[in-house]
């Protein structure tokens, strides 16, 4: 599993929201945000920004470029 992965299951269950409430608020489909959270593939850069907005952190955080 991928740091992006992790972090990403990480911030969402520590907001308690399940992949559907997350990928309404992104504007995407839960099957997204789960190929995501399970390594299937990674998001664009554009869902990428949103996503790091979305948990007010930095996109290197969520890339494991920093801690």
């Amino acid at each position: 599993m991928s740091i992006f992965s992790q972090r990403l299951r990480e911030l969402r269950q520590e907001k308690k929201l399940s992949m559907k409430q997350l990928a309404k608020e992104l504007n995407t489909t839960d099957a997204a945000v789960s190929n995501w959270e399970n390594d299937v593939n990674e998001p664009k850069i554009s869902y990428l920004v949103s996503i790091a907005k979305f948990f007010d952190v930095t996109a290197d955080y969520l890339l494991g470029l920093e801690d």
